[in-house]
Order: C-alpha cells, then sequence, then structure tokens
C-alpha cells in the first residue's frame, strides 16, 4: 500500500539533489574575481549513510554530500534518505501528541524520505540557506513538509524580496492563499524563541501537511523544491564578488551562532533524525564550519 507514492517521492528528493549539487559546483567553477576567486573550486564529497534496526536489520539509509573550503561554499551539505521501521516510545509519544494519531503504539511502523540542505558562505554579503522537502507514511496517516529560508548576515532588502518573489511564481499555480499562508508558518517556525528574533528573513514551510489528494499535495512539495535554486542563485552570483571586511566577517560568525542555537534546540528535524538512529553526522550536517558567541 502506498508503495508506488513513496518510490515516486524518493525519486524526486534524489533528481532535486542531483540538480542542486550540479548548480552548486557550477557555482564553484563560475567564480573566476572576486574573494576567494583564486581558490581550488570545491566539489562535493559524497558518502552513503546506513541505519538499522535494534535487531540489527536494514532501516534505510541516504547520500551524504557536503563540500568544505570551496570558493564560494565555506560549507554546504545536500543530503538525501529514504528511512523505516518502528518509532521508538519517545517518538511515539512524540507524533501521537502532534498529530493526533493514537493507534501509533498499536502499530508504530514508518517511512520517511526527503532532501534536506544547509549552505554557510565564504563572503559574508552572501546569505546562508536552508531548504528541506519530505514526505513522512505511517499506516495511521501520511503527510508532507519542509520549506526554504534565507538566513543574511547582512541584509539587502532587494535580495529578500526576490527570495520571496520566485517562491510566491511557484507556489500561486497552486492556489493565492498557498504563499501567504506558507511565509506566516516560516516566520512562525523559524523563530528563535529565547532570543526573540528570526533566525533570517523568512521564506515558505509547511508541516504535517495533508489535503487527502495525494497528487497534489506532492505537486506542491515538488514546486517547493523548484523553487530554491532560481530564488537563491541570483543572489550568490550578485554577493559573491563583494568585498567584505573583519567586521564582517565578524557579523557573520555571530549570526552563525544563532544559526547553531536553533538547529540544536528547536529544529523538529534533527531531533527526529537523532531519536531515530540516523547518521549523526549526516544530521548534524547543518552547524556551520565556525560560529561565534559574544
Amino acid at each position: 500500500m502506498f508503495d508506488t507514492e513513496k518510490s515516486a517521492a524518493a525519486s524526486w528528493f534524489r533528481q532535486l539533489r542531483d540538480e542542486i549539487v550540479a548548480a552548486f559546483e557550477a557555482l564553484e567553477d563560475s567564480h573566476d574575481i572576486g574573494p576567494f576567486s583564486d581558490a581550488r573550486a570545491g566539489r562535493f564529497e559524497v558518502k552513503e549513510t546506513t541505519r538499522q534496526s535494534e535487531d540489527g536489520s536494514d532501516a534505510g539509509g541516504g547520500l551524504m554530500s557536503v563540500m568544505r573550503g570551496g570558493r564560494v561554499f565555506e560549507k554546504v551539505g545536500v543530503n538525501i534518505s529514504t528511512v523505516y521501521g518502528t518509532l521508538g516510545e519517545r517518538a511515539q509519544q512524540a507524533m501521537a501528541a502532534r498529530k493526533g494519531l493514537p493507534g501509533m503504539a498499536d502499530d508504530p511502523r514508518f517511512w520517511a524520505s526527503g532532501i534536506s540542505l544547509v549552505a554557510h558562505m565564504q563572503n559574508p554579503h552572501v546569505p546562508a540557506v536552508h531548504m528541506n522537502t519530505r514526505m513522512f507514511w505511517t499506516p495511521h496517516a501520511w503527510w508532507f513538509g519542509g520549506g526554504s529560508d534565507l538566513n543574511p548576515c547582512i541584509e539587502y532588502d532587494e535580495d529578500t524580496a526576490h527570495f520571496h518573489a520566485t517562491q510566491k511564481t511557484h507556489l500561486d499555480p497552486h492556489g493565492p492563499g498557498h504563499y501567504p499562508r506558507l511565509k506566516e508558518w516560516a516566520d512562525e517556525y523559524f523563530n528563535i524563541p529565547h532570543r526573540k528574533r528570526a533566525r533570517g528573513v523568512g521564506g515558505i514551510f509547511m508541516d504535517d501537511y495533508c489535503t487527502g489528494d495525494w497528487a497534489a499535495d506532492f505537486a506542491l512539495t515538488q514546486d517547493i523544491g523548484r523553487a530554491f535554486l532560481p530564488a537563491f542563485l541570483p543572489l550568490v552570483e550578485k554577493r559573491r564578488v563583494q568585498g567584505y571586511s573583519d567586521d564582517d566577517k565578524n557579523t557573520q560568525l555571530v549570526h552563525r551562532g544563532l544559526y547553531a542555537e536553533y538547529n540544536l534546540v528547536y529544529d523538529r528535524g534533527t531531533k527526529f533524525g537523532l531519536e531515530t538512529g540516523h547518521d549523526p553526522d549526516a544530521v548534524l550536517m547543518s552547524l556551520p564550519p565556525m560560529a561565534k558567541w559574544v
């Protein structure tokens, strides 16, 4: 049951991963003026990840692709995974509380697939960015989630406007209410309560999304993914050539501290990945290579 849909979703996440990896390596190759242009072009290191159930049986895995020390990207990870098995007691309780699925205790099987991306940039003028989309299935329900959000340490209003406008363009064919709803959702989700501030300038986000029409929900999820490159690449191309000061770099490192705090304290994907036994290096690839707290 649902095998065709699972396969289609997992294949799409792999296709999107391949497109993004190729585009990011092309950015590295084309960066021939500006800071770091005399460095070696970065390349992704690719590693297969595996996961085992408590009894030692196969429980899925994925592909971790990380680039470090490039011309444009200081660290960027583009991971995909497809995992399955049974949810542990803590995960069952969290799922039942959030989704209203009391039957999880009787049949805690699950399947999940998705793509997760975080990019930390060399140049402080180039914004950091996050994107993920995913599908989750249990015998009791299925749903999609994900989105993308921009995290500049030095904000440019025109960059923020472009990022949001591109996302709106991709979401509007699914109905005019989608973009404002998902934008508001992102503003709420990517907030850091203990700092009383947002971690960036927002984007789009949805979680536990299920209208009952799998094809329509999958199409929306695909367009969230398709919006990412046209929303982000022009910003990189424009800002990567700018010079920057030591103060600019310090601002970037302090801002990265906010990002690390959010991902370790609040991010649901981080918590789920660690609680279900996925490769911790893949789960924590979102953390910046360097950060600063003052």
